[in-house]
């Protein structure tokens, strides 16, 4: 008896003992695995930003974003003509809420709202679909559109003056439908006019704009941005665009000699590289600005529906060493290496709450390499992403970026 009594302490000391061992060993694992792995932004959701809208406006289907030089978060919506009757009773008349915000919201760091306008006006033509919003380094802003007819760019003020219309509406247009709708055809090799334009990036050094020209279309157009006269173009590889019919994507096929509709973004690096989105094909390429091909690669490839690969950021580093990648059907944001255009890890998931999506559509970094995500469909909103610095990749898919801590 005596001898098991004093017995009993000492084997918890040596359980305990070995515990800690064990435990030492786990942590040392852990501490080479994380000196070994990769590393990528880490981002959480603000779910406080932004600010709520006054006179009881709701976002229709938000469908761009951009950030200027002052750090002033720009979106685009379709407002009212996206809304449930439901949605906008004020405007009917059947309630007091709600209504449509203006097209063209701007929102400050806080998430205050500072700018609104947009919509139809004298001496040009508002798209059909409005798409896609940049503001170059002269603070003009660029607004495409992918409706019907919609075949034009337009350049606006920060207050919303009109500018320039590039284009008109309708061009395409060739006839009507049986039901009496008009029809379009594409028109990849039309030197003066667009088919269903998805976003513009302007290149401050040459003062050239590039579209992803895009609904209707199927190629990257580069204009004059004082003019709006079309310099250049091309399709997928570097090749002239090819508007031929094709069959529905399969993910086991050769990959296409053409871009499919949409071409949804055409974003210029610092270091001078092309970046195309050519979303239903569920891959990015690459290209140098005179159009020669440089490399693509794929992001999820057996994505079908509406493809993988949405829009594209680049983060604010000098050499832009990450890019960010959008992909409204799987509901995440892909971050790559650029280099290498390996995807490192993501973040996201389809839901409603703060830091989950759906249909995530466009994106932009602002100078303190926070994120800014607008949806479309039925998501209806813009979101913003802190950046919390560089991390180890420990697993690739985050899902809910939920903060660990009050946002900043």
């Amino acid at each position: 008896m005596t001898r098991t009594r004093g017995f009993r302490p000492v084997l918890w000391l040596a359980l305990l003992a070995a515990l800690a061992v064990a435990q030492a060993l786990v942590n040392d694992v852990a501490v080479a695995r994380t000196q070994g792995a990769k590393q990528a932004p880490r981002y959480e959701v603000d779910p406080l930003w932004p600010k709520p809208l006054p006179n009881h406006w709701v976002l229709g289907n938000a469908i761009g974003v951009w950030v200027d030089a002052r750090d002033r978060v720009w979106i685009i919506h379709r407002g009212s003509s996206t809304l449930d009757g439901n949605e906008r009773a004020l405007e009917l008349k059947a309630g007091d809420c709600c209504a449509g915000a203006p097209p063209v919201l701007a929102f400050d760091m806080q998430g205050n709202l500072v700018q609104s306008w947009g919509g139809p006006g004298e001496g040009y033509d508002w798209p059909t679909g409005n798409h896609g919003i940049f503001v170059d380094h002269t603070g003009m802003v660029w607004i495409g559109g992918n409706g019907p007819g919609d075949s034009h760019i337009l350049k606006f003020t920060q207050d919303g003056k009109f500018v320039a219309q590039y284009g008109k509406p309708n061009a395409r247009q060739t006839g009507t439908s049986p039901q009496g709708q008009p029809t379009y055809a594409p028109g990849s090799s039309d030197p003066t006019s667009f088919g269903r334009v998805a976003k513009v990036f302007v290149d401050p050094k040459a003062n050239e704009a590039y579209v992803a020209d895009g609904y209707l279309n199927r190629r990257v157009a580069v204009l004059d941005a004082a003019t709006g006269k079309i310099k250049r173009f091309w399709g997928a590889y570097g090749k002239p665009p090819n508007d031929a019919p094709e069959g529905r994507y399969d993910p086991a096929a050769p990959p296409s000699p053409n871009f499919r509709n949409p071409v949804h973004c055409a974003d210029l690096s610092n270091d001078g590289f092309v970046y195309v989105c050519d979303r239903l094909n569920d891959r990015l390429q690459v290209f140098r600005p005179d159009g020669t091909f440089v490399k693509e690669a794929f992001i999820d490839k057996h994505t079908r529906a509406s493809g993988s690969v949405w829009d594209v950021a680049f983060s604010k580093d000098p050499q832009q060493r990450f890019l960010f990648v959008p992909d409204g059907i799987n509901n995440r944001i892909n971050i790559l290496q650029r280099d290498t255009l390996e995807v490192l890890t993501t973040f996201g998931d389809g839901g409603r709450q703060p830091g989950q999506f759906y249909g995530v559509h466009s994106i932009a970094i602002d100078s303190r390499g926070n994120l800014y995500t607008t949806e479309t469909w039925e998501g209806k909103r813009v979101q913003r992403f802190v950046n919390k610095g560089l991390a180890p990749v420990t697993r690739m898919h985050q899902g809910t970026v939920w903060p660990t801590a009050p946002a900043r």
